[in-house]
């Protein structure tokens, strides 16, 4: 598991971990999320693995599109 770096401060994101075809993502309540290619699609994905990586718009993402897209 990678710590979310949170470069504004405000996220809820504390952690993800990434495969080539999902991600999944650890919120600071200590829920997990899984997002897989088959549930929220290629390009969403690829759009929170960037978002992850560079510690910065990931919440807003999920929030905004793929909020119930998850595996588990």
């Amino acid at each position: 598991m990678e710590r979310y770096a949170n470069h504004s401060g405000k996220s809820g994101v504390a952690g993800f971990e990434i495969t080539a075809d999902s991600i999944t993502v650890v919120f600071r309540d200590g829920s997990r999320y899984l997002y897989t290619v088959a549930s929220a699609g290629r390009s969403n994905i690829s759009t929170m693995h960037m978002l992850a990586q560079a510690g910065s718009g990931l919440n807003s993402f999920i929030n905004k599109y793929v909020k119930t897209l998850y595996v588990k």
